[in-house]
């Protein structure tokens, strides 16, 4: 498939319903203008039908010869239109199925985990928009509640019902539920199942028939809950002080086992089996990396206290036998923006450096959203200096409390946190030995003067528009 291109990348792949069909997404030029090819799985011959210029996503209709896919504006590359292809038929008769008119709006296309409904799925940073038709009968898509500013919601189908994720009334988000009969989907018909809390916050979820398995955040971690029809709520034990867990892929509803990853800055990732009924647990795999020993490492989380009296996550990992004596060299990694958290993963280029009595930090600052959105908010737009101040102070902890020396310290961030290194560099420049930027975003004006770059006009409510 990649013979002779200089760039190849493989986008969406989904088999048709029938499971004759393979749909799949080809980037030959490296800008993510993905075409969308079908191969008979039967023959294993190619079909003549090609649609350039689209999404990496596409999702089947019931009848297996109709997709719907995302047609980009060729320019700025923003998906633009959803548009329905009948196979064996010409490209430039595909039915124009809907068009976004706001470029602030990102837009993408999937299938429900129930495979019952196709939902275009709209965002931007403060709103979206869902529209959803049958599966069997996709002609009309119809919105399950319309877009406002400042409300962000996701619904997913299962059984009878819609479950939706909504930061209404809920800035750390609640789960809700309406009938997928009901005449009215809007908020107002909503009903409770999960409700929000100021601690706790819910990241994503997916339901089963009797189940919904919820990611959460609390403490600075990523956590699991599980929570059955009948309201009984439990958590999958962790063994770490400083973890994450994300849902892995369960394709079946109809199951009391839900799949996750497991990660921490000293286990590699690892895809386990949790019983949502009894809570026991089965490790299916463990990412395998050579010539590494777990049991020579130790990771913690610590609180730095910043300039305004806010209390900073820090996850550490550093050597067995380590001692917080004032004189190991310290390096120090963040993100911050986007509401994106940076959890604490493993790393296999890490070892190799805590051998040598390096310690590793994640400042958690604020800009992420770790401790939940108003983490996010106090790290945004007028409070962007939040984002460079913590880090700076999350490094001046670290060295008061000995996990290293004054001097000894390297910074590093990449794109956004690129930006984060560059006010760093220019703050407290005496602060860092080295500073690593990796593909900095530092000319932010500029970039958001230029509304033909593609991320411009999605973003203008993350840096404001000049």
């Amino acid at each position: 498939m990649a013979k002779g291109a200089n760039f190849f990348q493989v986008g969406g792949q989904q088999v048709s319903p029938d499971n004759r069909l393979l749909a799949f997404a080809e980037d030959k030029v490296g800008r993510r203008q993905f075409e969308l090819k079908i191969k008979d799985l039967t023959s294993g011959k190619m079909l003549s039908d090609s649609i350039p210029n689209v999404e990496a996503g596409f999702a089947w209709a019931g009848d297996s010869r109709t997709i719907f896919y995302v047609e980009k504006d060729p320019t700025t590359l923003l998906a633009k239109r959803v548009k329905a292809h009948v196979l064996g038929t010409p490209v430039s008769s595909d039915r124009l199925v809907y068009e976004e008119k706001d470029d602030t709006f990102y837009m993408g296309i999937g299938t429900t985990v129930s495979d019952k409904f196709i939902c275009i799925y709209l965002g931007q940073t403060v709103s979206s928009e869902q529209r959803c038709a049958p599966r069997a009968n996709p002609v009309d898509f119809k919105v399950i509640q319309p877009r406002e500013r400042d409300h962000l919601y996701e619904a997913e189908h299962v059984g009878n019902r819609w479950v939706i994720r909504s930061n209404w009334q809920a800035p750390n988000y609640r789960l809700l539920t309406v009938a997928d009969t009901a005449a009215d989907t809007s908020k107002t018909a909503w009903k409770p199942l999960v409700p929000t809390s100021d601690d706790v916050f819910i990241a994503a979820f997916q339901p089963f028939d009797g189940y919904i398995a919820i990611e959460e955040r609390s403490g600075g971690n990523k956590r699991m809950r599980l929570l059955s029809n009948a309201g009984k709520s439990s958590f999958v034990e962790a063994d770490e002080p400083a973890y994450t867990m994300a849902l892995s892929t369960n394709a079946q509803t109809g199951t009391e086992w839900v799949r996750y990853t497991y990660n921490s800055l000293t286990t590699p990732s690892t895809v386990i089996e949790a019983n949502m009924r009894t809570g026991e647990r089965k490790v299916l795999k463990v990412t395998p990396v050579p010539g590494y020993d777990a049991s020579k490492y130790a990771t913690e989380r610590v609180w730095a206290t910043a300039r305004d009296g806010t209390k900073v996550p820090v996850s550490l990992v550093y050597a067995k036998g380590f001692k917080k004596d004032g004189t190991a060299p310290l390096f120090q990694y963040s993100y911050g923006s986007y509401g994106y958290s940076t959890d604490p993963a493993f790393n296999p280029m890490l070892p190799s450096l805590l051998d040598r009595g390096m310690v590793y930090a994640i400042a958690h600052i604020r800009g992420g959203q770790e401790l939940g959105r108003k983490w996010y908010d106090d790290g945004k737009m007028f409070n962007k200096k939040n984002s460079f101040t913590d880090f700076i102070d999350v490094t001046r902890y670290l060295v008061d409390q000995g996990y290293a020396k004054k001097g000894r310290v390297a910074a590093m961030g990449g794109s956004a946190g690129g930006l984060l290194m560059g006010a760093v560099s220019n703050m407290a420049p005496q602060d860092y030995g080295a500073i690593v930027s990796l593909v900095p975003f530092v000319d932010v004006v500029t970039t958001m003067l230029d509304p033909t770059i593609p991320l411009t006009t999605g973003e203008y409510d993350e840096w404001g528009n000049p």
